[in-house]
């Protein structure tokens, strides 16, 4: 997004007029405040005596990779290659040179794409130097984008744990903790393999806590989770891999360079984005229309569905006591929730959805009807799970306009079918890629 085109320069839409409009303006401020054009900068190191190699991988990759040519002085040298999403690369700048390589790949379930980008990513550590500087441009997505399965693991493999990974409810900290023990490349072992060069980590923050070793299974940095750990999450979710995998990890044999490893000497990471930040950003502009602010947290985790739940009866005591919080007022949250998907029954469409519009399901179903709440929530990335949305909106009259449709709530949570429900009403929220990632977005306007 040009500063042209910034929300921040925008007139705020009137809250009380239009509510959409103003939660919407929320969203984009929000995602404005996270794209790396306006934070890069300020973590650049100075050009090395040898080669600057960049590497990297994530949603924001494309957005990363540009801000870094435009930044980075033209007369130093400037090479290497970062893997994104399909369809996550923004149109190039006029008079902007390309001097990195972008290549695209499958999230959340990844490909062969992925698999190749990583191996090359990893062949171009080879011959590394003292004098080198790597620069690591690391954002969510990064797990299924970087993808390089342990030794006696195939694709397939990979791509079936993924799969279940997501369908079984564990929290990212679980899902990353696996994957890093699956992995060549990942929890530290891509710095390993960049030694003896020093690596700079520039990271945007997806993900509850802002750990980097969370944030894309963090291939740069060191890992204090353990194989041990790693099994007992595939025990607890019945998740199965081949026994010879399993026995390397009973023996310790994939275990993660650890933080005191002597690899990580000299090397340094920066969080140049992160939730909350953006949720304060959305902050300040709802102040500036002259209404109250509250934010929750930026670490909200749970059944998407049930923290829905939540925040609903939050925003009722609101609407009908004008209690913890004085009207108007907006109840901002962010984090990253999870959807457990439920097993069909016979004959059953299998529903479409992510995290943000099973979110809203739960929210519409607790409110009731509530006169004078309206809600947001979508994913800072504009993709909410697989799908073309970013999320959906919630209004006073969200049930009675769905039931006048022939849509029961009940029947889409049954089948996670948040996309079909929202889409049938006109409520989903349609932005496309944002070019960043800082997770969950949530607001919710009370009047």
């Amino acid at each position: 997004m040009t500063a042209s085109t910034s929300p921040s320069a925008t007139a705020i839409p009137d809250p009380r007029e239009a509510p959409r409009a103003f939660l919407e303006h929320l969203y984009r401020v929000a995602v404005d405040r996270a794209l790396p054009l306006s934070t890069l900068g300020a973590h650049l190191p100075k050009p090395p005596k040898g080669r600057t190699v960049v590497l990297g991988a994530g949603k924001a990759g494309g957005s990363m990779v540009q801000a870094l040519e435009a930044l980075w002085p033209a007369d130093a040298p400037l090479s290497g290659l970062v893997v994104t999403r399909y369809d996550h690369i923004p149109p190039r700048p006029a008079g902007l040179p390309q001097r990195i390589e972008l290549v695209e790949a499958a999230h959340p379930v990844p490909d062969a794409a992925g698999k190749q980008a990583a191996e090359r990513i990893l062949a171009l550590t080879q011959g590394l130097t003292a004098d080198d500087l790597v620069l690591c441009l690391i954002s969510g997505g990064g797990s299924s984008l970087l993808v390089l399965p342990a030794e006696g693991l195939t694709l397939a493999d990979k791509q079936r744990i993924n799969t279940q990974l997501l369908d079984s409810g564990a929290h990212i900290g679980e899902m990353n903790c696996v994957r890093k023990h699956l992995s060549r490349i990942k929890g530290g072992r891509l710095a390993a393999a960049c030694a003896p060069a020093r690596v700079v980590t520039l990271t945007i923050s997806d993900v509850p806590g802002d750990d980097p070793a969370v944030i894309a299974s963090g291939p740069t940095v060191p890992d204090a989770t353990t194989c041990a750990d790693a099994l007992a999450i595939l025990d607890r979710y019945g998740i199965e891999v081949p026994a010879p995998v399993r026995a390397q990890l009973d023996s310790g044999a994939l275990e993660t360079p650890k933080p005191d490893d002597a690899v990580f000497a000299g090397h340094s990471t920066h969080l140049i984005a992160t939730p909350q930040q953006s949720l304060e950003a959305a902050a300040a502009a709802a102040r500036a229309a002259g209404i109250g602010v509250h934010v929750l947290s930026d670490e909200i985790e749970g059944e998407s569905r049930e923290v829905g739940k939540v925040h609903a009866a939050l925003a009722r005591a609101v609407a009908l006591r004008g209690e913890p919080f004085a009207r108007p007022c907006v109840i901002l949250s962010g984090g990253e929730t999870t959807v457990t998907i439920r097993p069909r029954q016979p004959g059953q469409v299998k529903g479409r959805g992510g995290r943000a519009g099973e979110f809203c399901m739960g929210l519409a179903g607790a409110l009731m009807g509530q006169p004078q709440v309206w809600a947001l929530a979508a994913d800072t990335d504009g993709i909410d799970g697989v799908e073309d949305n970013a999320g959906a909106f919630v209004t006073p009259d969200t049930l009675a306009r769905a039931t006048a449709q022939g849509k029961k709530l009940s029947d889409h949570l049954d089948r996670n079918d948040a996309y079909g429900y929202f889409d049938a009403i006109g409520d989903l929220f349609v932005t496309g890629p944002t070019n960043t990632n800082v997770n969950d977005f949530r607001a919710i306007l009370v009047l």
